[in-house]
């Protein structure tokens, strides 16, 4: 029974993935497979580079995951974080709905590898969470500010009709705002125990008895919750930056693949570019990594502002991100390998304390 439960909730998922390969598809019969490939052979060593922000975003989203751990935890080492950021981030970005096992990893991993407390760590993590929601409203906001004019100007090639601009202004404040309100309502609340609550009334007797063993785990949770409450909100306010700058990173990454493949474009046109994608890529959760979907929208919009060559410099630029990504998730899962982590490790530590 719990294997066709586990399945019947991978089907979405693999959807997203079956969505993602048809665009992937589509993709490479739109462009210029050839001419992008001897545009990434020109760059050479200095290909190097396109993997920097990357680490930079790891390393920065690792500061801020610290600073919003709850008042009163022992301190965080660095870099067994860094691990556990690198993993869960690699599991969540790849697998078909990964966040709904990347996410569950996290507190699991910092049991095992910090020796921190369950219900404190699943607090960060849902701090953590809300807040990089919120930071993503700001970084679309500013991209949207800094970019307006040319989204407003490629609207209707774009969407079909005009104010791309207005409502990117208003997606950014909108996300913003109610990524800050979910975030108020966990911290002065009892989440966990209505959630608690909520979830008593599933009629399976199984499910029941595995709420009443793990009962105390929810109340902990909200008292760890509850301990931000009356703390200083400056670590909060440097977290959020730290995760504004992480988002900043993605647009880092894009300037650099195109100075490096000669293709000249404003600054603040690759950032609203970036801030647009980066919000559609959101929307399609369910496709792994934004697949095919992130690919065709920068295509669509390097033609939309006349990119010389588009179909071989934009396919070049797909390619090397998509390229940096897989190097990346390799690495994390080879980090995952050699730490002995496995996909189902956090679902056994739950079942084990039931």
């Amino acid at each position: 029974m719990q294997l066709k439960k586990n399945k019947s909730n991978s089907l979405p998922g693999y959807a997203g993935l079956l969505v993602g390969i048809v665009l992937i598809i589509y993709l490479f019969s739109q462009i210029d497979l050839a001419g992008a490939v001897e545009r990434i052979s020109s760059i050479g060593f200095s290909s190097v580079l396109i993997l920097m922000p990357f680490m930079v975003l790891h390393v920065v989203e690792t500061f801020a995951w610290i600073k919003v751990f709850p008042p009163g935890s022992p301190a965080i080492p660095f870099f067994p974080l860094l691990r556990i950021q690198v993993i869960a981030e690699t599991v969540s970005m790849t697998l078909p709905a990964g966040i709904a096992v990347g996410e569950p990893l996290r507190p699991y991993l910092c049991k095992r590898f910090i020796g921190l407390p369950v219900p404190g760590s699943v607090a960060s993590v849902a701090v953590r969470k809300l807040m990089l929601g919120a930071a993503q409203g700001l970084y679309t906001l500013v991209g949207a500010l800094a970019g307006y004019g040319f989204l407003q100007e490629v609207s209707r090639y774009i969407i079909g009709f005009g104010h791309l601009g207005t409502l990117m202004v208003l997606a950014g404040l909108g996300v913003f705002l109610l990524f800050m309100l979910f975030l108020l309502l966990l911290l002065n609340g009892s989440v966990a125990q209505q959630l608690h609550r909520l979830l008593m009334l599933v009629p399976f007797t199984k499910v029941k008895t595995w709420l009443l063993a793990k009962e105390s785990g929810f109340l902990d949770t909200d008292q760890a919750l509850g301990s931000y409450r009356g703390t200083p909100s400056g670590g909060c306010f440097v977290a959020m930056t730290y995760y504004v700058l992480a988002w900043f990173m993605l647009t880092a990454e894009s300037y650099i693949i195109l100075k490096l493949l000669g293709v000249e474009i404003p600054f603040y046109q690759i950032f609203a570019i970036d801030i647009a994608l980066a919000m559609l890529r959101s929307l399609f959760f369910f496709i792994p990594s934004g697949l095919g979907v992130q690919d065709l929208g920068y295509l669509i919009f390097f033609q939309a502002i006349g990119l010389h060559d588009f179909s071989a410099a934009g396919a070049a630029f797909v390619l090397l991100r998509r390229f940096k990504e897989a190097l990346w998730y390799a690495a994390g899962y080879g980090l995952m390998l050699l730490s002995g982590v496995h996909l189902k490790d956090a679902e056994r530590e739950g079942e084990s304390d039931s």
